[in-house]
Formats: C-alpha cells, sequence, structure tokens
C-alpha cells in the first residue's frame, strides 16, 4: 500500500497536495491619457457582474515629486463556487508619474490622470478553502489528499479553465477601457456568455 502511495506522489516532501493552483500571470502596461476613476469603477463593477467581492487589500501613495505622484494598489476578488472551491484574483497596480489634467471633451471639461500604468493579474484556484481534509486527522488527511489527486484533472476542468478564461476577460476589459485592443478577442464567448 505504501509504495502504491508513493506513486501518486505521497510522502513526498510531507505529502501535502497543492490545494492552491495558480494560473498564469497576465499583464497590462500603459502610459498615456486615460479615465482613472472610470477605469477603478469598471473593475469594481466587472467584480460585482460576475459575483466576486471585491476588497482592497493595500493602498500606497507617495509624495508626488517634479515628475508627479506614484500609487500602488492590491486588490484581491473572491468568488465561492462550492463548498470545496475557491476562484481568487489579484490585481496588483502600480502607477507612475501621475498627474491630474483637465481636458476639453466636446465643449465640456473632464479631469483625466496622464501616468504609466503596470497592473499585474494573478488568479488563483484554492481548493478545500475551508481546510476540512488538511485538518483532520493523518488518515483523514491521506484519504482526502488521495482523493483530490484522483480527482484533479476533473476539479482542474471543471474549476480552473473557468478561472483561466475569467481572468482573460477581465484583461480585456482593462485593455478595451484603456483602448490598448480591438473589439473581438479570442477567448470571447468560450465560457458560453454574451
Amino acid at each position: 500500500m505504501k509504495k502504491f502511495l508513493q506513486g501518486l506522489g505521497f510522502f513526498k516532501g510531507g505529502g501535502v497536495f497543492p490545494y492552491d493552483t495558480p494560473t498564469r500571470d497576465l499583464f497590462i502596461q500603459y502610459e498615456g491619457l486615460f479615465d482613472f476613476d472610470g477605469m477603478y469603477s469598471a473593475i469594481i463593477s466587472w467584480a460585482k457582474n460576475y459575483g466576486y467581492m471585491w476588497h482592497e487589500v493595500d493602498y500606497k501613495h507617495k509624495v508626488p515629486d517634479a515628475y508627479g505622484a506614484e500609487q500602488e494598489f492590491k486588490w484581491t476578488m473572491t468568488k465561492r463556487i462550492d463548498p470545496y472551491a475557491v476562484y481568487e484574483i489579484k490585481l496588483h497596480t502600480h502607477v507612475f508619474e501621475m498627474v491630474d489634467v483637465e481636458v476639453n471633451v466636446g465643449g465640456k471639461k473632464k479631469n483625466l490622470t496622464k501616468a504609466k500604468i503596470y497592473i499585474k493579474i494573478i488568479g488563483t484556484l484554492k481548493l478545500d478553502w475551508q481546510k476540512q481534509i488538511r485538518s483532520g486527522t493523518k488518515f483523514a488527511r491521506m484519504l482526502g489528499d488521495f482523493w483530490t489527486r484522483i480527482f484533479v484533472h476533473d476539479l482542474s476542468g471543471t474549476y480552473w479553465d473557468t478561472l483561466v478564461y475569467r481572468i482573460y476577460d477581465l484583461q480585456h476589459m482593462i485593455k478595451g477601457y484603456l483602448d490598448m485592443q480591438t473589439k473581438k478577442y479570442t477567448f470571447k464567448g468560450y465560457l458560453g456568455e454574451d
């Protein structure tokens, strides 16, 4: 029995299954004029539209110098899928040389932001987020790890793919807001939504 379990990867490095499965990180870099408050609102609206809880984890503002202000944000969006799985999307946003500019748009004055912005989008599928499997006895943990290893392909097909295409959708929405991308993109409609 021990050889069988070793073949499945148990007893290596403590026999702990990786319950947090990250996706590929996505990046957005932009320099120019944009409506910062509008982008902030668009990200929050996107999160609410797809049922994510949005939290601002960290906010830093550095005193402006000759080039402008510098701000750093860390946002986390979480969505509970079922009692076993949770989606977590983190956005790390860094804004450099941030200067408020008043622009005349169609005869009306509008406040925009001129800056360099860097956004990193990190998606993670968290399994056993309530730690029901990991907090039991040694035998219960071993059975939970065994069950997870057997069904890991079903779990990744069910949960992980959806998260990957969801963060691509978020990246596309932000790029569209910054006018960096065309109206069509490869993964549109993959999740069966309009």
